[in-house]
């Protein structure tokens, strides 16, 4: 064995001891939390009982121990991490410790015992866990209230303006629908689900919330913008339509099956009941809606003309809601948080096209496909969201809120590309309209006028 090898093997067992040594798993104490599990306010702090037992000889100097506690997480749940002298008797010590939320989440507190005379401590199995909430406000109950009377208002609408006959004639050859059905309920689960363990590994309840977004349905502005970029509107209102009737079996299949895997990971119980009450709780004012559309048909041409500015205002204003009520996701924006709310739609924007692209579809209905399929309803995700408890209700809306601030900035990219070619296509012709009018034109010279001019 030359002298590298020799060095590098030396280099490892050191290393090896040194990790080993600062948190030894093989320890004969035991620390027990009363209660086990605590929770507390941001800003605030709570009390839980330590005791610790079986304390060895070796770990004791003239009857004192040296303890510190240690957060998973110090960003979320504050402790006092400097190390104390605590009285031990008989091999055990009790007293109380104090943690502090500092910001929403939750977080595990380690307890750890100082070796006499070296640098090392040993880490006890048993940890304290800690959920961090908000203070509940009046506002939030007002802003809960309101995204689900906003989203029930959002549905009478769509059910009475629905033009049954145009789905009707879409679906005789419904390529386009399909399409659009693969990107928005395949295509953009599997793409937030990826980019929920790519960005968020050590986050599982932010992958949530991006999950949740992913399998939305289309909708809120996506009609608008397919009109704004000359795409197919036809296409697009009948996507929506299925679209919309389909997320009643499509979300709870994803939330049931690959979403239960985030569900584990975040050590969360997937809501069942909530979730299937919520799906069928907007089953409700869609069939008001179609019941306007058949008994109120003067109600229903009112509601047909205000559909597109209603949906872009209420969603617009769920997600301005969203923010002004939970200022504090300005504190959990990361790059993370940004890359996630531009990934999703923009890949929906981009494989929907492509797809259409590749199965000949005419560029109109590429672009209602791709448009309807990037363009998720971020209401409804935060919406589903409320069903969790908090503070994960809290936290994971911030992903659809970042969806929705970032969903427009392709399209509008796109929107200022076509207008600067329009001005150039103008310009152009304008030019060549000039030209015409500044050539010498050329007059037809008929027999009799060139005999008068004959001498």
């Amino acid at each position: 064995m030359n002298s590298s090898s020799i060095f590098v093997s030396i280099f490892i067992v050191i290393s090896i001891q040194s990790v080993t040594g600062s948190v030894n798993s093989e320890i004969s104490w035991k620390a027990t939390f009363n209660p086990h599990k605590v929770q507390t306010i941001m800003d605030s702090s709570n009390f839980t009982t330590l005791t610790l037992e079986n304390i060895p000889p070796e770990l004791i100097v003239n009857e004192v121990a040296e303890m510190q506690l240690v957060s998973q997480f110090p960003d979320r749940v504050g402790v006092d991490e400097k190390f104390q002298e605590i009285k031990v008797l008989q091999n055990a010590w009790s007293g109380n410790l104090t943690v502090r939320g500092v910001f929403l989440g939750q977080s595990e507190v380690y307890v750890e015992l100082k070796v006499p005379g070296q640098n090392k401590t040993e880490r006890a199995k048993e940890v304290l866990d800690v959920v961090v909430t908000r203070h509940k406000r009046v506002i939030d109950h007002i802003f809960t209230g309101t995204v689900a009377l906003l989203v029930s208002i959002l549905y009478i609408n769509f059910g009475a303006a629905l033009d049954l006959d145009k789905v009707k004639g879409i679906l005789v050859k419904p390529i386009g629908p399909c399409i659009g059905f693969v990107g928005q309920f395949v295509l953009m689960p599997l793409i937030a689900y990826g980019l929920g363990l790519w960005l968020f590994p050590q986050a599982p309840e932010l992958a949530l919330g991006l999950f949740f977004t992913g399998i939305s349905p289309g909708g809120g502005a996506s009609n608008v913008w397919t009109v704004i970029l000359g795409g197919n509107m036809n296409l697009s209102i009948c996507m929506t339509a299925i679209s919309t009737f389909s997320m009643f079996g499509m979300m709870p299949l994803w939330l049931f099956t690959l979403g239960k895997t985030i569900f584990d990971k975040a050590k969360l119980q997937v809501p069942y009941m909530k979730i299937t009450t919520f799906a069928i709780a907007l089953i409700v004012p869609l069939g008001i809606g179609l019941l306007i559309q058949r008994y109120l048909p003067r109600v229903r041409r009112i509601l047909v003309r205000i559909l597109k500015p209603c949906s872009t205002m209420l969603i617009l204003f769920i997600v301005i809601f969203a923010i002004y009520t939970n200022y504090y996701l300005f504190q959990l924006f990361s790059w993370e948080i940004i890359i996630a709310g531009l990934g999703l739609p923009w890949c929906g924007y981009i494989f929907a096209y492509i797809l259409a692209r590749v199965l000949t579809q005419s560029p109109p209905d590429c672009l209602a496909i791709a448009v309807e399929t990037g363009i998720q309803n971020t209401g409804i995700a935060i919406y589903l969201l409320q069903v969790l408890e908090q503070p994960l209700a809290d936290m994971t809306i911030v992903v659809p809120v970042s969806v929705a601030i970032m969903t427009p900035f392709p399209l509008l990219a796109l929107y200022a590309v076509q207008k600067i070619r329009d001005c150039c296509n103008g310009r152009e012709h304008l030019i060549s309209l000039n030209d015409t009018e500044n050539s010498t034109p050329i007059h037809s010279v008929n027999a009799s006028t060139y005999k008068e001019e004959l001498p």
